[in-house]
């Protein structure tokens, strides 16, 4: 009796101190946002000042993008010539098992 007083006092325990952990998660808002007020206090000429940055900012990405693929492309054809060079190696082994079997 003493032992199921003993275990239902420890699993009241441990549920206790798990609900005490369980608390709302704290939500922080980063360095570089703009408060919703703000925002809301801004005036309406500000988006279209930001369309050419904006324009620059897709160039810069464009040519990240086209030298992403460049880099992708070499790294295409070193995998197909390895992958190539690991069929010829395959073939070899091949051809040797098949000659240590007829000798």
């Amino acid at each position: 009796m003493k032992k199921i007083l003993f275990f239902a006092a420890l699993i009241i325990s441990v549920l206790a101190l798990g609900a005490a952990d369980a608390q709302s998660p704290v939500i922080v808002q980063p360095a570089n946002s703009v408060p919703a007020n703000a925002a809301a206090a801004a005036p309406a000429a500000a988006p279209v000042a930001a369309a050419p940055a904006g324009a620059s900012d897709l160039k810069s990405m464009l040519a990240d993008l086209q030298a992403m693929q460049t880099k992708n492309d070499e790294t295409i054809k070193k995998q197909e010539a390895a992958l190539a060079t690991l069929d010829e190696l395959q073939k070899a082994v091949e051809e040797l098992k098949v000659f240590s079997k007829r000798g």
